[in-house]
């Protein structure tokens, strides 16, 4: 947590009050509402949600790369000491790639149809500038990456263009290109959403090696809460684009939001085999559900700000209080949570 730092760690990236908006319809409707986290040197956290929480725009605004018509209107993105934020789009390509790369969701967007699998990967490799390796050499490596992502026949795969390649292994060449550089911090949108058990495990082993060996940091994002107690050392919850809690991923089973609590209801285990798989009732909120809430405000001449716990109405615990205001941070042995109902815990002004 962001207030738990120990005396020897490195902070490498820290994200400050982060906000993100969308204009529509002449309103400015939020899609990061206030977000603090940080990532310290050689860390690997974990951020999870169900889609449309926000969590790949928490990535995309780290490089500056949101879409048309969504922005940073808030907070402040330090990498290295360096305000990201602050930085012009002359200035962010000395970030991209080297020094934080990512992993995108949507790999068949993400890749060149017109160019082939190894160029691509190659292309990578070359916008480092400080190395001067050779165009064998740099084929030597992108092949040594492809063997490492368990492609049988690395030199055939180099050769061939991403409409010959199924999904999955468009995922690994999306993570070859992204790893290629060794960068200090990896964003890993869904590494291994579309990945089979194999090659997710040399994937995300993959990863894990790079962290271990190079002390590269990353941040992966996943729905797979099993992936994130396996590799990350803390987690993330993100709902309706406010983080709800966060603690050692070792706690991640037992957790104290009845948010995470319900995504944690869904997994499947051995216990549950032969029984129905829980269901969290009801749905996100989206921008359009936002939009109509805030005209209905305006229709009673309400404050059209948000207001309470997003979650509250799909939630079976919620109080008045929790549809009034959103609930102050709350410290609970070493988790953060976002919850009326922990009274007994210390509370922590933000």
């Amino acid at each position: 947590m962001t207030d738990n730092k120990l005396d020897d760690t490195t902070i490498l990236l820290e994200v400050k009050d982060l906000t993100v908006c969308v204009k529509k319809e002449g309103k400015t409707l939020k899609i990061l509402d206030n977000i603090s986290f940080s990532i310290n040197e050689g860390e690997i956290i974990g951020l999870a949600g169900e889609s449309g929480c926000g969590k790949s725009m928490t990535a995309l605004s780290i490089l500056n790369l949101l879409p048309l018509g969504i922005s940073i209107t808030g907070g402040e993105i330090i990498y290295k000491n360096c305000n990201l934020t602050a930085l012009s789009e002359k200035e962010m390509p000395a970030y991209r790639g080297k020094e934080i790369s990512i992993i995108f969701q949507d790999v068949r967007n993400a890749l060149n149809p017109l160019m082939k699998a190894g160029k691509q990967i190659m292309e990578s490799l070359e916008l480092d500038k400080e190395k001067s390796i050779d165009k064998k050499q740099k084929k030597k490596k992108v092949l040594e990456i492809l063997s490492a992502l368990g492609f049988n026949n690395p030199e055939k795969i180099f050769e061939t263009y991403p409409h010959q390649l199924s999904g999955g292994m468009c995922q690994r060449i999306m993570t070859a290109m992204s790893v290629i550089q060794e960068p200090k911090l990896l964003l890993a949108d869904e590494p291994s959403s579309s990945l089979d058990e194999e090659s997710q495990n040399l994937c995300l082993s993959l990863l894990k090696e790079m962290n271990q060996k190079n002390k590269m940091s990353l941040l992966v994002i996943s729905h797979d809460l099993s992936i994130i107690q396996q590799y990350c050392s803390r987690y993330l919850i993100m709902y309706a684009g406010k983080i709800v809690e966060e603690g050692k991923a070792q706690d991640l089973l037992t957790p104290l939001h009845p948010y995470t609590q319900a995504l944690v209801n869904t997994i499947p285990n051995k216990d549950k085999r032969g029984k129905k798989l829980e269901n969290i009732p009801g749905k996100v909120p989206s921008i359009d559900d936002q939009l109509k809430d805030d005209q209905l405000k305006d229709d009673q001449s309400k404050d059209n700000n948000l207001k309470g716990c997003p979650f509250a109405p799909r939630c079976s615990k919620a109080q008045n209080k929790c549809f009034e205001t959103f609930p102050p941070a709350r410290i609970i042995c070493d988790r953060k949570v976002h919850c009326y109902n922990q009274n007994e815990a210390n509370h922590v002004t933000n």
